[in-house]
């Protein structure tokens, strides 16, 4: 309890002050004065009056969280057992087969359709009455604005639609051809997707989303090619080193590693011509046509003719609509010119296309064409990219459930929009979505009241670049910081074998401790926390230097410890709300093994009939993700104090700065590190000092709570005993009153633990990013940096003056943190 005071405005609940309540003694005249009321008013109408005067305060919802008569449910274990009953893969694939069953890119008519079916989801199983008028709010309105800022007058569920309106692309035409010494056409390239009925789902939307980048530039270039692996940074520095030259050429890079957005803003920065990106069998693990699979339809490996679209925005900038950053896109919306897109165009070319591509890099097979040393071909490749950029409505889809404390809210939220059809990402997220809603409508349904509110989020506009949560959290951005508790994101939540999970480190231990009370989707015996480790059914040799960057990269997102989940970078909706609003946040999905099936990915065969052949036949991992988010979430909204464990998160700051002293001494640069190791002590020490605080205000509710009139009696018996605690001045209602603010008060310090890490000034050439303690990786963009701004002083600038400068910078505000906590 060390540096926390016990004064009139903090500390704990003070039993010497309710002793000296208790001493008021009642007076002759003050109960002559009562019974006189009563035979004059009537006993009933006097105790109804009396208690409702004595309910109205915000401070009273323990009475009506914790009585013994709120619910038909009357302990957690109830609440969860009866949530758990719930989620079912019948209704997971009927789910799936009907968000699967049609291309909805952000934007169309069948995206709007898609949401309004999410409204419908809503509005069935939260037990809200359609209105006359469909709940369909312009962003900026009225009706949209108080829709969320009204969320804490709410009294029963309600749901409604907002409608943004970023900037936006969408293709016209497009060609890549291989030119003679004259000009003329050697090679014109098939871009699109080769159908196989095999696969009618993509047989049947083949046409309906043509193979482009979201947000890349219009064009038509004409240069060689030059090869840059996967376009990060290094890779590029690799090339330039042996010789290269960027300058005039059109880049061959390759899926995987970094954003696709870096490969583009590093080779323009270079003065490249235009980008090219292909999907590389060396990244399929050991599923390929050379260890004897057959390609998909027929078999589990790459269908060569698949092509990943996706967004090129330079997420690491900052994500949302180009137009208007910091600010949310409305219709009449001030706009400035995009400066996270790009100015070279770029495509999406197939692996049967790369390897004519590479051919034309050099005639003596892959393995040299793959060497980083500058060599470009001979003949020129002109590259046609036409697009038609506009402003265009998207449409979140929005619920709440109100909860007894209407000032704290817990967020879930998934986005609904695709490439194609989006069988895997995002729609076996929307499914676990789709499940875990229905779990709360049973919930509802007896009688149960969530100690918080919940908002469910069906994000829009998530492919191009994290716009519909974007737009969202900077319409909000205050309402957000001072009520939302958590928030929790659910992408793709089935594609592959072991079960992946990133979060904040305070939410490390509800998690682990959620996930072991799930079964595994598919071994008996096991937890979903068991499922971690799980490999593919496939078997055979893989590329070395990709299967070892595979496992790196698992040993970096599932760390050695038992509790330890990897810190969260970007590519998902938790971007705004963790990296720009310092909201405590955390995903998880069934993600890929080198032993999986290979993953179309954004393709035409991220479809149904894959999900149902090689992602999860049985629907057991969508039902397996919707009961861990729904545990996860109740825990979220029904403990007294809010799970956070900001001791654990603490102590691995300390790792954090052990890795920023390995990169330092490695680099060869001497850096002073001292003081933000002091201040990250100090905050260790001030976090113990909250466990303490926290476990004391939560103890003394629960007693106060049990002496509450009407804890457990009810009718007649039940208003007695408030008119009796009136009538000597209320003690026991003012000791509920002080309990509740010291809960309220260490919730206040828990939940702020992650707003501490939030700096006005932001991360030094992308300001939007504002939390120093994680960000995507300047050059990783989906990748975590954990103490960015020092990290990257290091990494990118090589500077260790700057290192230090940006440590003291994140010390300072480790101290205001600690500060706080203590106060």
């Amino acid at each position: 309890m060390s540096g926390i005071s016990r004064g009139k405005d903090s500390g704990l609940y003070d039993p010497e002050r309710q002793d000296r309540w208790k001493s008021r003694r009642p007076t002759w005249r003050s109960l002559k004065a009562a019974a006189a009321c009563a035979a004059v008013c009537g006993v009933y109408s006097l105790i109804a009056g009396c208690a409702g005067e004595y309910s109205r305060s915000e401070e009273l919802w323990p009475t009506k969280a914790f009585g013994p008569h709120s619910s038909k449910l009357h302990s957690r274990e109830e609440v969860e057992k009866l949530f758990a009953s719930v989620p079912d893969v019948e209704s997971a694939r009927t789910a799936s087969r009907k968000y699967a069953a049609r291309a909805h890119l952000a934007g169309s008519p069948d995206d709007f359709e898609s949401a309004k079916d999410l409204l419908e989801l809503f509005q069935a199983e939260l037990g809200i009455v359609p209105p006359s008028d469909p709940p369909i709010f312009i962003a900026g309105s009225p009706q949209s604005r108080s829709a969320t800022l009204g969320i804490e007058h709410l009294r029963k569920p309600n749901a409604w639609i907002d409608t943004y309106y970023p900037l936006m692309n969408t293709p016209l035409d497009r060609s890549l051809t291989v030119l003679n010494e004259d000009g003329s056409t050697l090679w014109d390239a098939e871009l699109e997707e080769e159908a196989d009925p095999r696969d009618p789902e993509a047989t049947k939307h083949k046409d309906a989303v043509p193979a482009f980048h979201g947000f890349s530039a219009d064009g038509e270039v004409t240069g060689p090619l030059i090869y840059a692996n996967y376009g990060l940074k290094a890779d590029y520095d690799e090339v330039v080193a042996a010789g290269g030259n960027f300058t005039g050429k059109i880049v061959l890079a390759r899926y995987g590693g970094n954003a696709r957005g870096l490969k583009v803003q590093a080779a323009e920065q270079l003065g490249a011509l235009g980008v090219l990106m292909y999907s590389d069998t060396r990244d399929d693990g050991v599923v390929t046509v050379e260890n004897g699979y057959e390609p998909y339809p027929g078999g589990p490996a790459r269908n060569p003719t698949s092509v990943e679209r996706g967004s090129v925005q330079y997420l690491t900038l900052y994500p949302g609509d180009p137009t208007t950053p910091g600010k949310p896109a409305y219709p009449d919306a001030e706009r400035t010119e995009g400066k996270n897109i790009p100015t070279i165009p770029s495509l999406p070319v197939s692996w049967e296309n790369a390897q004519r591509l590479l051919k034309e890099i050099s005639d003596s097979g892959l393995e040299d064409a793959f060497e980083l040393n500058g060599k470009t071909s001979k003949r020129y490749v002109k590259l046609v990219n036409h697009v038609d950029y506009k402003i265009t409505p998207i449409w979140n889809t929005m619920a709440v459930i109100p909860g007894h404390i209407h000032n704290e809210t817990v967020i879930i939220g998934n986005h609904r929009d695709a490439w194609v059809t989006g069988a895997v990402d995002p729609t076996s997220g929307t499914v676990s979505l789709h499940e875990v809603v229905r779990g709360f409508g049973a919930l509802l349904k007896n009688g149960w009241t969530p100690l918080r509110n919940i908002v469910f989020a069906s994000w829009d506009a998530e492919e191009y670049g994290l716009i519909g949560s974007t737009e969202w959290t900077e319409d909000f951005p205050e309402w957000i910081s001072k009520t939302v508790v958590a928030y929790i994101n659910i992408d793709g939540s089935a594609g592959g074998s072991p079960w992946l999970l990133t979060g904040s480190p305070s939410l490390a231990h509800l998690i682990r401790d959620a996930a072991l009370k799930v079964p595994h989707p598919t071994a008996a015996g096991r937890t979903l926390w068991d499922a971690r480790n799980d490999e593919g059914p496939f078997r055979g040799p893989a590329d070395r230097t990709s299967l070892e960057a595979a496992v790196d990269k698992r040993a970096v997102e599932q760390t050695a410890t038992d509790v330890d989940i990897g810190p969260l970078g970007s590519g998902s909706d938790f971007t705004a709300f963790l990296q720009r609003l310092g909201v405590a946040s955390m995903d998880e999905s069934f993600a890929l093994a080198p032993t999986d099936a290979v993953y179309h990915y954004h393709s035409i065969y991220d479809t149904e009939t894959w999900t149902e052949r090689y992602a999860d036949p049985s629907f057991e991992k969508h039902v397996a993700v919707a009961k861990h988010l729904g545990l996860v979430l109740l825990r979220l909204l029904d403990s007294t104090i809010v799970p956070l464990n900001i001791t654990h998160y603490s102590l691995k700051l300390d790792k954090y700065l052990d890795g920023v002293e390995d990169t330092a001494a490695s680099l060869g640069l001497a850096v002073d590190l001292s003081k933000l190791r002091r201040s990250i002590g100090h905050l260790i020490t001030a976090s113990g000092a909250v466990d303490l605080y926290k476990k004391d205000a939560e103890r003394t509710l629960d007693e106060v709570v049990r002496i509450q009139p009407c804890y457990s009696t009810t009718g007649p018996a039940c208003w007695w005993e408030k008119l009796a605690d009136m009538a000597i001045g209320s003690p026991k209602r003012r000791q509920l009153f002080w309990a509740t603010w010291h809960v309220r008060r260490a919730n206040e310090k828990l939940v702020g633990f992650e707003r501490g890490f939030i700096s006005e000034d932001g991360l030094e050439g992308r300001e939007w990013y504002k939390h120093l303690g994680v960000a995507p990786g300047k050059w990783l963009g989906y990748g975590a940096t954990t103490f960015p701004a020092v990290t990257e002083a290091l990494t990118v600038d090589k500077n260790g003056t700057l290192a230090e400068k940006e440590s003291r910078r994140l010390g300072s505000l480790l101290d205001e943190l600690s500060a706080r906590l203590l106060s």
